[in-house]
């Protein structure tokens, strides 16, 4: 994960997304979350990007991690670990 994808996901930030960390197919998979991305930022070693929730809280991608953006998602895979991080804006409701 370049400096560009880092800054493609900052277009998330102050937006209600749906989060989640997903296994492999076929094996048990966390639920998507409703949170507010509030900032990124890079871990004290640099090995990992942080995408935080408050202060307090968030979840770290490898910046090994391939990454796929579109306009409503932003989705990692880390080969390493096998794990997807995905992070979609949350649906707007019709009015």
């Amino acid at each position: 994960m370049g400096p560009t994808e880092i800054e493609k996901i900052e277009s998330f930030i102050f937006h209600r997304a749906e989060v989640a960390i997903l296994d492999q197919p076929g094996e048990d998979q966390a639920p998507f979350v409703k949170k507010t991305i509030t900032k990124t930022g890079l871990c004290p070693d640099k090995t990992h990007l942080r995408i935080y929730f408050d202060d307090k809280y968030f979840f770290a991608v490898p910046l090994k991690a391939d990454v796929r953006m579109s306009e409503n998602e932003w989705f990692a895979y880390d080969h390493e670990s096998g794990l997807n991080y995905v992070i979609r804006r949350e649906r707007e409701p019709d009015a």
